[in-house]
């Protein structure tokens, strides 16, 4: 029987269903992706923007047109009746339910041997008991690199955004559990592993934060693994964080939600800092590694953006060098401070310096690229195409492996250097002169 998840939004609605997937592929299932045709569907759904919210309907559509279709995540918690209404092959997992999918692939097993259709298998479904820190994925169906989920929900309330809704306060994985999966994760063979969290930098932030966690982590794993650390909100990137980051096996890429680059507009939607603050902060990241990825969260349009906040939120861009922005138009959301918000800027202007961010992205990553050239690197191997391997830099570079050792393998950390010549289009391409980091 073929089950595909399929994943909207962020790192951690990935992580959670890669645990999803490998709960069923444990089980006996063939886990599949959407465009092989399944027994079952699983979106996972994300509900930061309505177009993400459209995307996840559309799919639900669509795969409900050929097979039962579960949905869960951030958008099946707070419009569980909306998706519902889309087709009867559809069953809604509310969010505070999702952990307990878990046990789903073991319960279809026992019905469909007892004579149930798939369909009823999920109908029949009881709820039971799940923690939100369940999610402890052994193998990863759709990723060669681990993710391992160590926090949930924000006790921020910043006026645009839902998620906080949708997740409730912030919790942390307690840390023995951390190490422990960590550790294991390890011994599984994984040599790169994504921390995740709805709030990273809030893990456990009234004691030892995610700096202290990151002191036990990186005294405990070998020197053959790699940690990468999901979007880290900079409220809360302390100086013990900043300290941990030094070290070699933490990669030198760092996401950043800024939203804008305006003082006024960021007090207008209650965001936690300043931009001199926020400055400071990414000064401090480009000095704990070497020319570091800096990638940005920023929205355009925010109810009372003007010109000259739109053109300071650009200058704050250029003056930090950031290597890729991620631009959202802004998109309101319902139970939100500003979803009824007055001073709303045109569509067609917020569209507009959407795409204006979006063509500065493509000139930093490019102008980022042409800084790595030549220089030294190490790369988790991901896919192998066309006699070539294809990876993801330890600093957020895809590239392709000219000449990969032979008995490379998916999620193999090799070291190398970048050529020094820029490909037209594509990929970089990496020279791979040690045979790998382990073997």
């Amino acid at each position: 029987m073929n089950v595909c998840v399929y994943t909207l939004g962020c790192r951690l609605n990935q992580c959670e269903s890669e645990a999803i997937a490998d709960s069923f592929s444990k089980e006996g299932f063939t886990v599949v992706s959407e465009d092989q045709g399944a027994d079952l569907y699983i979106v996972n759904t994300c509900t930061v923007t309505s177009k993400a919210e459209q995307k996840a309907r559309r799919m639900i559509r669509k795969f409900a047109k050929t097979a039962p279709t579960l949905a869960t995540g951030c958008y099946a918690q707070v419009n569980e009746e909306e998706l519902k209404a889309l087709s009867d092959q559809v069953t809604v997992v509310p969010l505070e339910k999702k952990a307990h999918l878990l046990q789903l692939a073991k319960h279809l097993k026992a019905s469909l041997v007892s004579g149930m259709s798939m369909r009823e298998g999920c109908l029949s479904f009881s709820d039971g008991k799940a923690s939100v820190f369940d999610y402890d994925a052994a193998s990863f169906s759709y990723h060669s690199r681990a993710y391992l989920k160590i926090q949930d929900g924000c006790d921020n309330s910043c006026a645009y955004c839902r998620v906080h809704i949708a997740r409730g306060k912030a919790i942390s994985l307690d840390p023995n559990l951390v190490i422990e999966r960590v550790l294991a994760l390890e011994e599984a063979g994984f040599q790169e592993i994504m921390l995740t969290g709805v709030n990273l930098t809030m893990y456990d932030h009234q004691r030892d934060g995610l700096g202290g966690l990151l002191e036990t982590l990186l005294s405990v794993l070998s020197a053959d693994v790699r940690l990468r650390l999901s979007s880290m909100e900079p409220d809360h990137i302390d100086e013990r964080l900043l300290q941990a980051l030094r070290d070699s096996r933490m990669q030198p890429h760092f996401h950043i939600p800024v939203q804008s680059g305006s003082d006024r507009v960021l007090q207008l939607v209650d965001r936690h800092y300043t931009i001199g603050e926020l400055a400071a902060i990414l000064g401090q990241l480009k000095q704990v590694k070497n020319d570091p990825f800096l990638a940005a969260d920023i929205i355009t349009g925010l109810p009372g953006e003007t010109e000259a906040d739109f053109e300071e939120t650009k200058q704050f861009i250029l003056s930090q060098g950031f290597s890729m922005l991620h631009v959202f138009p802004f998109s309101p959301r319902p139970d939100t401070p500003l979803y009824h918000a007055k001073h709303r800027v045109p569509e067609k202007i917020r569209d507009e310096r959407a795409l204006e961010l979006r063509k500065l992205s493509k000139q930093l990553h490019d102008t980022y690229k042409m800084r790595q050239l030549g220089k030294e690197s190490e790369v988790i191997l991901q896919n192998r195409k066309g006699g070539y391997w294809y990876g993801l830099s330890g600093n957020y570079l895809e590239v392709k492996v000219i000449d990969a050792p032979p008995f490379a393998r998916e999620g193999m950390l090799v070291k190398g250097r970048f050529s020094d010549k820029l490909p037209n289009v594509g990929k970089m391409e990496f020279i791979s002169y040690e045979t790998a980091i382990h073997d």
